[in-house]
């Protein structure tokens, strides 16, 4: 099924509401970049077609589907958090930080939040509502993850490291990436908190090991 409008409509029939961004992530379980966070505001219109979460899209369909999503939507923002930053933070303060971003990145403030998934990483003050495969159920939600996954993809390509994938495994777990980090160990663009390394003994000495008290860390993905 297609995503809807029944998400916002129920939010904007709030007195209070006027405004609805969607926001979704990606490259969270990745193992090096950035994680990417994208808010989406509509005007209610008929999206483009074909649009669904971006996990059921091919890249070649990905890529005009984003251009045409950014010239339709009212408002669309971006956040990141670097993985100097989750490796610093964690992964849940640096997923808040990276959604703050991007819905202060918006050309207008949205008085309510649908957040894909069942965790709230961005609180206060976004008054924000949970949706489990709010990607596939909400129009602004699937328009979010898209252009994120797009940009972020984009990005991790730029970064070359030929022999790690990037342009293809976008910095996630690949034999090839595998295979590289054990023969070469990590870039400069690698999470070094992340737990891949305590199984490469060469390289294991780089691992950061982070402040407990600076974030709830990578546990708090699988938790």
């Amino acid at each position: 099924m297609a995503p809807t409008y029944d998400i916002e409509q129920l939010l904007l029939a709030q007195p209070s509401v006027r405004t609805v961004a969607g926001v979704d992530e990606v490259g969270r379980g990745a193992w090096a970049g950035p994680v990417t966070v994208c808010a989406v505001v509509t005007d209610l219109s008929e999206p483009p077609a074909g649009l669904t979460d971006s996990k059921q899209l091919t890249p070649a369909r990905r890529g005009p589907l984003a251009a045409e999503l950014a010239a339709w939507a009212a408002g669309v923002g971006f956040g990141e958090a670097t993985h100097e930053e989750i490796d610093t933070l964690g992964m849940t303060e640096a997923l808040r930080r990276a959604a703050r971003r991007a819905l202060e990145a918006l050309p207008v403030r949205p008085d309510a939040v649908i957040l894909d998934g069942k965790h709230d990483y961005i609180g206060a003050p976004w008054p924000v509502r949970l949706e489990v495969k709010g990607d596939a159920a909400s129009v602004s939600v699937a328009a979010a993850s898209v252009l994120a996954k797009v940009r972020r993809d984009a990005h991790m390509a730029t970064l070359g490291c030929d022999d790690y994938g990037f342009a293809d495994n976008a910095g996630y777990p690949s034999p090839l990436h595998q295979e590289a980090l054990a023969r070469l160990g990590p870039t400069a663009h690698h999470r070094l908190s992340w737990s891949y390394l305590d199984d490469l003994p060469r390289w294991r000495h780089l691992k950061r090991h982070r402040d407990p008290l600076a974030g709830e860390g990578q546990a708090a993905l699988f938790g």
